[in-house]
């Protein structure tokens, strides 16, 4: 027996290949295995940027004894769950229905054909605080399996029965109308932190999707506490220790209402939206801070998650080491009074202490804080903060970095194509777009490949052995069409049709369901399929978006019926959880706008494209183009000829147009305001 990880392309499962556990990857062959030895599988789900994932590793996986015990009795499996987000989801839900709550790392004990009976999370070496150790619950399963098997299958079919049984009630028929709208932001308002913005207590997650939402309906209703809610939400955590004072780029999340502490792993989906969400805030109000944000975020991804091939790395740890060589959290982003001192001098020191929060006894551990910016430092110096945030940044370079990542995933990336792409359009910086294009391209080259299908992941520019689930082909089709928007290259919106056909062929269901798995993927206990928006939009409200869009562009009626069958469940969930159907809100935002069809004849990036683009309408399509072979790229573009010579612009909804016009200005008023008719 060995530890088979070292051949799969995983780093989370890369860093478990020299445990002396004898992992193996998830495949048929563990199962057989297990039926072989007939002994329990061990699954134990996980990511590279867990903490407790490796705190879990360091004290069970890394023992000898642990290891030995492990082999002997199991057959135990390792899965990364953001290579396979259908095998997490499928255990996850299991063991939030046994347990009442889930999370990384999972623990989960399975039968040979893949039935969970026992279930749990981070186990600890020794017993405590109630919790059993890792080695007595692997005695007492080892034990029932042994001694009771009829019991431990008794429930291994009783869960499996109570999983099948929990069908999803998509919201009946019709789409998400004004009154579900509405109580959805009453529901959001009812849930909104008046004092430090967000929503909830603590733990505080960014609401990017939430956000998006408030931005959509105010950009529909002009309804100002929609837009207070975002911008407060917005300007806080910017000025809280979730986002890097230094560096740009925002973390997980906060561990406090406040935002003041982040448990400070970096993912590229939470910098990607909120990076659109920021340039999307700047849009609506002109604010310096968003924008500022907005282009610092987009910084943060291209220098620090941006791979040799293109496209981007999934996260950058939250542990690194300290100045003692020991592997903490947080250490390469924290400072003391001392530190200060020691890059700055005395009189920087004092002013740096005084900007960023910086106290004698520390906002985080050891005495150490988080940088941000309480305000209460009076007028500043805007050179002499630059200045200083410079030096600190350079010195915070010297540190030992926390480990990255690497491995692309397409549904992220889709995210971040979007974000760079309409952040580089906004803010004339050509740079974005290209990089976005890159990564564009190199989905288009790995994951789509020769097999015509997207492939989940891939690291080194080698494609990985999952196939890609739902939230991939919505977020990439997404990235796709922001990209086509702003390049005016109609390639894009092809390749995104491609996607969304297969979303149509492959994952449609009954009534407008939509499955996170295609109709031919692996078979899993049972086929999963969630529509709530959580950290990233769901597989479901990413694939309705982009499917309106789509239809928006082409004029295609199925496109549109799918996209309103999907909402449905946002008329069912938006009135009861707003907060985690933010993504499927806004879609229903634009869907009650049109939405509006911008077609540009004339050139791309010329006044009137780039005014299009800056319309706030909410999920308005813009084409632009000129010349014969336009409306071979657009169908938008199609009989849109010049008027007087000058380049032109319509703007359509429910098949009716309003007057075209050569003036930025009367378009602009024409994308701003709250539709009519």
């Amino acid at each position: 027996m060995a530890n088979r990880l070292a051949q799969t392309t995983s780093p989370y499962l890369l860093q478990h290949a020299d445990n002396p556990v004898d992992w193996w990857p998830w495949s048929p062959e563990a199962f057989e295995e297990a039926r072989r030895r007939d002994v329990p599988v061990l699954l134990s789900v996980g990511y590279a940027a867990c903490h407790w994932c490796h705190v879990m590793a360091h004290e069970s996986f890394e023992d000898d004894a642990t290891a030995a015990y492990m082999n002997e009795h199991f057959v135990s499996v390792k899965v990364d769950r953001e290579e396979r987000p259908d095998v997490d989801a499928v255990y996850m839900e299991a063991v939030q229905a046994a347990t009442g709550h889930g999370g990384w790392p999972m623990t989960v004990f399975l039968t040979a054909d893949g039935e969970p009976f026992y279930f749990g999370t981070y186990f600890p070496p020794e017993a405590r605080h109630g919790s059993p150790s890792f080695r007595q619950v692997l005695e007492g399963v080892a034990e029932a399996w042994k001694d009771r098997r009829d019991e431990v299958a008794e429930v291994a079919g009783r869960i499996v029965a109570d999983l099948a049984g929990r069908s999803l009630v998509h919201g009946g028929d019709g789409v998400p109308g004004e009154s579900e709208v509405a109580q959805a932001l009453l529901g959001l308002t009812r849930e909104y932190d008046e004092q430090h913005g967000g929503f909830g207590g603590a733990p505080k997650f960014p609401p990017s999707m939430a956000v998006e939402f408030l931005l959509r309906h105010y950009a529909r209703t002009g309804s100002e506490g929609a837009l207070q809610m975002a911008a407060d939400t917005c300007a806080a955590m910017a000025r809280g220790g979730i986002y890097d004072q230094l560096g740009g780029g925002f973390a997980r999340y906060s561990v406090d209402r406040e935002w003041i502490v982040p448990h400070f792993e970096k993912m590229l989906y939470d910098n990607a939206l909120l990076c659109r969400v920021y340039a999307h805030l700047w849009r609506a109000t002109g604010s310096d801070e968003a924008r500022r944000i907005a282009l610092e975020t987009a910084d943060f991804m291209v220098r620090e998650l941006r791979t040799a091939e293109g496209g981007f790395a999934s996260a950058l740890d939250a542990d690194s080491e300290d100045a003692d060589g020991r592997h903490v959290e947080g250490a390469y982003y924290v400072w003391t009074p001392a530190q200060l001192r020691e890059v700055l001098g005395e009189d920087d020191a004092a002013f740096a202490a005084a900007y960023y929060g910086v106290t004698e006894d520390g906002t985080f551990e050891e005495g150490a804080s988080v940088l941000r910016l309480p305000g209460d430092a009076g007028p500043v110096d805007a050179d002499r903060v630059a200045d200083v945030r410079a030096r600190l940044l350079a010195a915070r370079e010297q540190r030992p970095r926390p480990g990255r990542d690497d491995k692309v995933v397409a549904a992220w990336n889709g995210l971040a194509v979007a974000a760079l792409a309409e952040t580089g359009a906004y803010f004339d910086r050509p740079d974005l777009v290209e990089r976005a294009t890159e990564a564009a391209d190199l989905l288009v080259r790995v994951h789509l490949g020769e097999v015509a299908r997207l492939t989940r992941t891939s690291k080194d520019g080698r494609a990985g052995d999952n196939a890609g689930v739902l939230e991939d082909y919505g977020d990439v089709a997404e990235g796709f069409l922001a990209l086509a928007a702003v390049t005016g290259e109609g390639a894009w919106l092809e390749f995104a049709g491609f996607l969304l056909d297969i979303v149509l062929e492959q994952f449609t269901g009954e009534g407008g369901q939509l499955y996170d798995t295609a109709h031919d993927a692996e078979q899993l206990i049972r086929r999963p399929q969630d529509p709530t928006d959580s950290a990233t939009p769901s597989g479901w409200t990413a694939a309705a978006g982009a499917l309106l869009s789509y239809a928006a562009y082409t004029g295609s009626e199925p496109h549109r019926t799918a996209a309103e069958g999907a909402l449905g469940v946002v008329k069912a969930l938006g009135p009861r959880v707003p907060r985690f159907v933010g993504w499927g809100l806004a879609v229903a935002e634009a869907l009650l706008d049109g939405p509006r069809e911008v077609a540009v004849a004339g050139p791309v990036g010329g006044e009137l494209h780039r005014t299009a683009l800056l319309g706030r309408a909410p999920g308005a399509v813009v084409a632009a183009g000129e010349g014969p072979g336009a409306g071979a790229e657009f169908p938008l573009l199609v009989d849109r000829p010049l008027v007087g010579g000058q380049p032109t612009a319509y703007v359509c909804r429910h098949f009716v147009c309003s007057a075209p016009t050569t003036d930025a200005g009367e378009l602009a008023a024409a994308l701003a305001g709250p539709a009519g008719g």
